[in-house]
């Protein structure tokens, strides 16, 4: 598939899918006697997962980690298995942050929905070590 193509079906720009090659987290594609990139359909998964680590937040220096193991091969299956489990335990432990910070949300939601005034004053004290200067 060229690489417009490849840009439609993933999201990614042109721009992107060259750089994510030059940088090493895209395989180098195939050539085709013109000389234009022609890539293997797998790339739009292996895309996909890159998109994944992204939203849970895997700094770009892991997943450059990743798929330098990746493309090692079977050898590295259990060097890429602990780097993914690590990475999973700094994402559920932001999805508990989240979760915390979503129960204080809708705390305070349901003491404006209630028009409870002593409601909105017990949200705004509570300590948190993520709370800001201006809680309200």
């Amino acid at each position: 598939m060229k690489i417009g193509e490849l840009a439609k079906r993933s999201g990614l720009s042109v721009y992107t899918i060259r750089y994510y090659e030059k940088i090493g987290l895209l395989p180098e594609a195939d050539r085709d006697r013109s000389g234009h990139r022609d890539y293997d359909p797998s790339t739009l998964i292996w895309i996909e997962f890159l998109g994944r680590l992204k939203t849970t937040g895997m700094p770009i220096s892991q997943m450059l980690q990743y798929a330098a193991l990746r493309q090692q091969g079977a050898v590295t299956q259990d060097q890429r298995r602990r780097l993914l489990e690590a990475h999973r335990a700094t994402v559920r432990a932001h999805v508990l942050e989240l979760q915390s910070c979503l129960a204080v949300l809708d705390t305070k939601i349901a003491g404006y929905a209630g028009g409870d005034e002593q409601q909105d004053k017990t949200t705004n004290e509570q300590p948190s070590i993520h709370s800001r200067t201006n809680p309200a």
